[in-house]
C-alpha cells in the first residue's frame, strides 16, 4: 500500500511539473541552466589546450545556444510560437546583458568592499548570479518566450 501511494504521489509532482505553470517553468529553466552549466564545463575542459580565453568564449557561446534552444523546446514549450533564430537572438541578447549585470555588480563589489572575506564573497556571488538568472527567467518568461506570441 505504501509503495502505491508514493508512485501515486510521484506521478502526480510529474504531472505538475510537466505543466506550465511558472514554478514547473521555473524548476525546468534551473534544470537547464544546471545542464548548460556542465556543457560549458565539459567544453571548457575540452578546448583548453586552446588557452582558457578561447575556452571560456567557445563553452560560453556553445552553452548559451544549448540552454536557450532547451528552454525552448522544454522550459517553456514554445518551439511552436518562437523560431530558433528569434531564440538565440534574443535569449543570447537576454544572456549577455545579465553577463554584463553580473560583471559590472562583481567589479561594483571589488571596488566597495575589498576586504570582503572568501565566504562573504561566496555568498554575494551565489545571491548575485540567482537575482540575474531570476531577472532572465522572467525576461524569457514574459517577452521571449510569452504565449501570447
Amino acid at each position: 500500500m505504501l509503495r502505491a501511494e508514493w508512485l501515486d504521489r510521484l506521478a502526480r509532482v510529474m504531472q505538475y511539473l510537466r505543466g506550465d505553470h511558472a514554478f514547473a517553468q521555473l524548476i525546468r529553466f534551473a534544470l537547464v541552466g544546471g545542464s548548460s552549466n556542465i556543457a560549458y564545463v565539459l567544453l571548457f575542459m575540452a578546448m583548453n589546450g586552446f588557452g582558457p580565453l578561447v575556452a571560456n568564449i567557445v563553452g560560453s557561446i556553445v552553452s548559451t545556444v544549448i540552454a536557450n534552444e532547451l528552454h525552448r523546446q522544454l522550459t517553456f514549450r514554445a518551439a511552436g510560437r518562437v523560431g530558433w533564430f528569434t531564440a538565440q537572438w534574443e535569449g543570447g541578447g537576454l544572456a549577455l546583458i545579465g553577463l554584463l549585470i553580473s560583471t559590472a555588480a562583481l567589479a561594483g563589489l571589488e571596488f566597495w568592499a575589498p576586504g570582503l572575506g572568501e565566504i562573504a564573497q561566496a555568498g554575494a556571488v551565489i545571491a548575485l548570479m540567482a537575482a540575474v538568472g531570476g531577472m532572465r527567467f522572467l525576461a524569457l518568461r514574459g517577452f521571449v518566450f510569452h504565449e501570447g506570441l
